[in-house]
């Protein structure tokens, strides 16, 4: 029998993070008959406007899948602005029917907002998990590009659904599949979900001293309460003025403007896609004082905070 997977559309949904994980499934079908089924849903039947603009057709509403059966909540921007208890109350009944739950891009929220997470391991976009784990701070969020834990089966979106229904027709139907299903989308190779979505440290800024690298990645594990130059340069076992010089010479900023900078970025993610208040954006970011968060969010993006929110409006949430 075919395995069935389904696809609930949210309004603003994921084009990339939907088609990435469709096309594997037709080409592996077309190379050895019908694999795969897969159905494609939306809260009322109607077709469902993805993030690009481009509207898709459905084949239902909430129409419940059989045991055994996938289902992924594909959601992009504003990914609980349609959540409600019907939909809750549907994923549960999914769930006791013994149906597979996952998410793609950001529907991993969906998921959480019904309670549907224990300590499975979890996935979404890069970057909405800073967003994701002040909301749900107990739940086991990765940066991987995909994680199967149990019954629950996550992506991070874009590309990385790719990767994760490769892995999924290997582990089904075997390797040899995967790697001609692969050629065909012309891939070099299937990452593991161990890959990360993001460019690695020495990548992202090109990097080559081994001490930079790990003090960057100590500075944004704490940004909430930011460690003083004489603690990152302890850890690299160097002196904080031999840091300064390491960071001038390969990046041309100070250790502290280098770290209040990743700081912003993050508080900027947050005022976007999440519902905390200004104050508490500022001391999930390591500012105690309200008046400095903004001045110092204004040198960088040239707007205040408040402004910012209001001209990027979060995520509706309930």
């Amino acid at each position: 029998m075919p395995q069935t997977l389904w696809f609930l559309l949210l309004p603003g949904f994921s084009m990339m993070g939907l088609m990435s994980a469709i096309e594997p499934l037709r080409v592996a079908n077309r190379f050895r008959g019908e694999l795969y089924r897969w159905h494609l849903l939306s809260l009322d039947g109607a077709a469902v406007a993805a993030s690009n603009g481009m509207s898709l057709n459905v084949d239902s509403a909430l129409a419940l899948p059989a045991a055994g059966d996938c289902l992924f909540v594909v959601a992009g921007f504003e990914p609980l602005a349609h959540f409600d208890r019907h939909l809750a109350h549907w994923l549960h009944r999914g769930e006791r029917e013994g149906v597979l739950l996952g998410g793609i891009d950001t529907g991993s929220f969906v998921l959480a907002e019904a309670g549907l997470f224990g300590q499975q391991r979890l996935t979404l976009h890069w970057e909405a998990i800073e967003a994701f784990q002040e909301r749900y701070p107990r739940l086991a969020v990765t940066q991987e590009l995909f994680e199967i834990d149990g019954r629950r089966i996550t992506s991070a979106g874009g590309t990385a659904s790719l990767d994760l229904m490769l892995t999924l027709i290997g582990r089904d139907h075997g390797e040899e599949l995967a790697l001609a299903v692969s050629e065909q989308f012309v891939l070099g190779r299937i990452r593991s979900r161990q890959d990360h979505q993001r460019m690695q440290i020495a990548s992202r800024y090109n990097l080559h001293n081994k001490k930079l690298v790990q003090v960057i990645g100590e500075m944004q594990r704490h940004s909430e309460q930011p460690l003083g130059s004489q603690a990152l340069a302890e850890l690299v076992k160097v002196t904080p003025r031999q840091l300064e010089r390491l960071f001038r010479q390969h990046l041309h900023e100070t250790p502290s403007n280098f770290y209040l900078a990743l700081r912003l970025d993050k508080a900027r993610q947050l005022l976007r896609q999440t519902d905390m208040s200004v104050l508490e954006v500022g001391l999930a970011c390591g500012f105690e004082s309200s008046s400095y968060f903004s001045r110092c969010y204004r040198t960088r993006f040239a707007s205040c905070p408040s402004q910012d929110r209001h001209e990027h409006p979060a995520a509706s949430l309930p």
